[in-house]
């Protein structure tokens, strides 16, 4: 279920809502009676972004990266 809530409200009370979301619940956020936006739980898991810096100390040449692609 969706629940509706106004921008001034979500804004004061982030914490709240961000708990609500992380337990599966939408939000639908307006202002002025207007929706603005609907805050979702994520579908899946973000992958790992490469840290350059595991692969050579000081990171790595952006150069030697786009050559290789």
């Amino acid at each position: 279920m969706e629940e509706i809530v106004g921008l001034k409200e979500l804004r004061q009370n982030i914490n709240k809502y961000v708990e609500k979301v992380k337990e599966g619940k939408n939000i639908l956020v307006l202002r002025r009676s207007k929706v603005l936006f609907r805050v979702v739980p994520a579908d899946e898991e973000w992958e790992k972004v490469t840290d350059f810096t595991e692969l050579k100390r000081g990171g790595v040449d952006i150069e030697e990266v786009l050559s290789r692609l």
